[in-house]
């Protein structure tokens, strides 16, 4: 047996704590965690400008692949700290909880963590370089592996300017990959640019040798317009602002012609993926008014019932701001994704109704557009509505064995356990059938490819067999009418083949579950199936193996020549053993799970490679795939 005693219990002393458990800091250690490092120091820029002391931040990705960020606002104060007896400077690098940020004297509101962010960087980093300008010098300090000051903060020089400059290199003993992603950087800058009027971002990359100057002078209204790029807009973008409780609050939206809403929030500039009081608020807000201007000028009849929020919602882009003091400020749970704060859903919604109303009476023509497209979208909800009945007064008849006649269904009814296959082909679907676990795997072979929902209306699209297959399949009908609590599968997996019309076909059926099943994806319902590229046998011994990626195949045929290579390309040269092994057993296979990890860009990009615009999307194309010859 073995001990345990006092010199068991270990303490982690100044910033080891974060390089024994880095997840816990900045949620993982992959490309996501990386780029956190980023966010952080950019956080405590942003914070400047939200103090009204900082209106130009540089950043850039060095060729030696360190990153550098830069703010002329007030810098880090420099003199020796009371508490810890060393600089102010080295206090913040190298302590853990140690920022201006707990009480309202520095900020009165922020977005960054409450004295994390420079440690963590500094925890993670190989080396630190901060150099501060303030009170008329010019301070220099110097940490290494992982937070250890080499040189602790002195002056360097004179200056009559303000400011914080750091640089750091991620620790390649911490991440997997220590090379950043300079498209990722780009689009989050230039978000964070939509947020403040005014504010310059300057982005350099010294590896391509782009400078990039990021400048929004109408803020958040700039980026209703960059998402509704691609799109035909029916009115002006309608831009509101206020302030009550001491909370301030920023509003953006437009409507375009299509049957799906775009929300993006922000909580004192970080993103409230999953919305919170803000978003509420301003939905109640919408809807309300919306359902008073249309009874004031009757253009809902009478008897007619008032218009359902998600009848307003379609085809909405909306951006939404709020500033919150930190004495308010809350969210649910251990992460900062949904907004809390109660007091910001009265004060949305009260500024919203106020100014919207007074915008609809000063634009009736526009407002008369907007009530018309919510009768189009209450009628194909009710459409939608009355198709999901008619599927449910026909089960057991011969109409919904035709309707789903190929849908091979698995024998578990709890849903908690249960997986639909959508499968590219009748071949494949054959296989997959024979080789799936029938307890808890449905199948249904999809033919050919999935009609483009992004070029098709909802009308249209309802009287496509194979669409309605997949809704009746499903279940949960689609569009605002869909409830997640009606799908009757845990797991929708798209298993194509590993080609270029397997790709097609996943990206039409992701576009139609992003379109018209979209908390299927927000919920994480969806995945994509990886089947493998190459069998691989030895000519020896007969044993074989699958490989999913070429360069495996490359490292395995530098030293071993006694290979046979079988490539499969499609699903349906596969026996059902191998299917079952190598792609179906919830024991070996690999799953992509699908999310939405930025709803906006997700929308422009949606619409620019599924539209109808072919120039646009050959543009976009140009711009972000590099394209490699095989040799």
């Amino acid at each position: 047996m073995s001990t345990y005693k006092e010199s068991d219990i270990k303490i982690l002393e100044g910033l080891d704590p974060i390089r024994k458990r880095p997840g816990m800091y900045i949620g993982s250690t992959d490309q996501r965690g990386l780029h956190h490092l980023i966010w952080e120091i950019l956080d405590n820029a942003v914070d400047e400008v939200m103090a009204g002391v900082c209106d130009t931040i540089k950043m850039t990705l060095h060729n030696d692949g360190s990153f550098s960020v830069e703010d002329n606002g007030r810098g880090i104060p420099a003199g020796i700290h009371p508490k810890t007896k060393i600089s102010t400077i080295d206090t913040v690098f190298t302590t853990l909880h140690a920022g201006g940020k707990f009480d309202n004297a520095a900020y009165k509101m922020s977005g960054g963590l409450h004295g994390v962010g420079s440690s963590v960087v500094n925890a993670l980093s190989s080396w630190v370089e901060v150099v501060v300008k303030r009170d008329n010098k010019i301070y220099q300090s110097q940490y290494v592996n992982g937070g250890n000051i080499k040189q602790k903060s002195h002056i360097i020089g004179n200056t009559n300017k303000t400011g914080t400059f750091v640089r750091f290199k991620p620790d390649i003993t911490i991440f997997k990959n220590i090379t950043f992603n300079s498209s990722a950087i780009f689009e989050r800058i230039q978000e964070t640019s939509f947020l403040f009027k005014g504010l310059k971002i300057i982005f350099e990359n010294e590896i391509n040798h782009k400078t990039t100057t990021f400048l929004a002078n109408n803020g958040i209204s700039e980026y209703v317009e960059f998402i509704n790029t691609n799109q035909k807009t029916l009115c002006d973008i309608i831009y509101i602002e206020g302030k009550e409780q001491d909370i301030e609050v920023e509003v953006a939206f437009q409507y375009n012609d299509t049957n799906s809403e775009t929300f993006v929030s922000f909580a004192n500039s970080v993103k409230t993926r999953e919305g919170g009081t803000h978003e509420t608020g301003f939905k109640a807000a919408l809807t309300e008014t919306l359902n008073e201007y249309a009874r004031k000028w009757k253009l809902l009849k009478e008897k007619e019932k008032n218009f359902e929020g998600s009848d307003f919602r379609e085809g909405l882009v909306c951006v939404i701001s709020v500033r919150i003091p930190e004495s308010l400020i809350s969210y649910e749970g251990q992460t900062k994704n949904k907004l809390f704060t109660q007091e910001v859903y009265g004060v949305i919604k009260n500024i919203v109704k106020t100014k919207f109303t007074f915008w609809l009476e000063e634009n009736k023509k526009e407002a008369k557009t907007i009530i018309e497209k919510a009768y189009l979208s209450r009628e194909a909800r009710i459409a939608a509505r009355k198709a999901r009945e008619e599927v449910r007064q026909l089960k057991g008849s011969k109409n919904l064995k035709v309707l789903s006649g190929k849908l091979t269904p698995c024998q578990s009814k709890d849903k908690k356990l249960t997986e639909l296959f959508l499968v590219e082909g009748d071949s494949a679907g054959g296989s997959a059938k024979l080789g799936r676990d029938k307890r808890y795997q449905a199948i249904l072979p999809l033919k050919g490819k999935v009609i483009n929902v992004e070029k098709t209306q909802l009308k249209d699209l309802l009287k496509n067999e194979e669409i309605q297959t997949i809704i009746s399949s499903i279940g949960g009908s689609i569009g605002s009418d869909f409830c997640l609590e009606d799908v009757k599968y845990n797991k929708i997996i798209i298993m194509t083949d590993a080609d270029t019309d397997g790709a097609h076909i996943r990206i039409l059926l992701l576009t139609f579950f992003y379109r018209y099943m979209k908390k299927l994806i927000e919920n994480g319902n969806v995945y994509i199936a990886l089947p493998p590229l190459y069998k691989l046998t030895n000519t020896k011994n007969k044993k074989h193996f699958y490989i999913w990626e070429n360069y495996e195949l490359e490292e395995l045929k530098k030293d071993n020549p006694n290979y046979e290579i079988q490539r499969y390309k499609g699903l349906g040269e596969m026996n059902a053993d191998q299917l079952w092994n190598t792609t179906m057993d919830p024991t070996t296979r690999n799953l992509i799970q699908v999310s939405i990890e930025d709803a906006a860009l997700t929308e422009r990009r949606v619409s620019v490679l599924m539209g109808d615009d072919s120039n646009k999307r050959k543009e976009w194309i140009r711009e972000n795939v590099d394209f490699e010859m095989e040799s």
